[in-house]
Formats: structure tokens, sequence, C-alpha cells
């Protein structure tokens, strides 16, 4: 069995005060604090366990699946969520993409179906074709 990997379309956008809410709750829910997150500025990471290697590594947890986020975007305090995806633990072990994203964002009264979504911007109705006429001469 293959890991999951799903780009959300559109993306997932958390608002600034959901964002605040769930960037405190992962990091007092830690790897290193005896949580299953581990975070990033670019990915929020969900293990099987706390991390029980020397020095605060990872030892034997394992990797169950990642959220690809990035932030202040669209707004300067919120976070857009891209792409999700499990480990073939993660899906042996029951988890789904939603689930994971859902688990996340319940610490903000969230879920993936009910997070407001990025707003889609047409593509720009040009011909492909078109030369200026600056460039014609």
């Amino acid at each position: 069995m293959a890991g999951v990997q799903t780009v959300i379309r559109p993306a997932a956008v958390l608002p600034e005060r959901a964002a605040q809410d769930i960037l405190v709750a992962l990091e007092a829910r830690h790897v290193t604090l005896g949580g299953v997150w581990h975070t990033t500025p670019t990915l929020w990471q969900r293990y099987d366990r706390t991390w029980d290697g020397p020095l605060q590594t990872r030892g034997h947890a394992v990797l169950f699946g990642s959220i690809a986020i990035v932030f202040g975007t669209p707004t300067p305090g919120s976070i857009t969520v891209y792409r999700a995806a499990l480990t073939e633990d993660g899906a042996r072990a029951g988890l789904s993409v939603e689930g994971l994203c859902d688990e996340a964002f319940s610490f903000a009264g969230l879920t993936l179906a009910s997070c407001p979504r990025a707003e889609l911007q047409p593509p720009p109705r040009r011909d492909p074709f078109y030369r200026s006429p600056a460039l014609q001469a």
C-alpha cells in the first residue's frame, strides 16, 4: 500500500484567529513535549507517538502524515493549507487525509470541510499568440 497525497483545491485558508489557536495547540503537543506533532514554518507532521530518541530525536516514532502550509497568505496573519499527505503507516493506522487535517483544525473548531477556501482567480483571457505591436517591429 502506498501513502496518500492530496492537493487541497481550492486551498484551505485558516483565518488569523484560527491559525493562532492551531499553532498554540500544536506547539503544546510537540513531539519533544510528550505530544505527537512536529511543526516547522512550512510543514506540520503527525507522528504515532512522542519522540523517544536520544537528545529529543525521533527514535521509534513513526511519521503518520504531513500538512503543507504557507504563512501570511492571503492575509498577513492567515495560513493557507495546500497539501496533505499520509504515509503507509498512517493509512494502515486508519488515518485519512481529511482526518489528519480535521485533527489539526479541530483546535480552532474547524474541519477541512468547514474551513474557508482560497478564492480562485480565473486565468487571464488573453490570446496566448498575441504579440504586442511594439514587438512586431
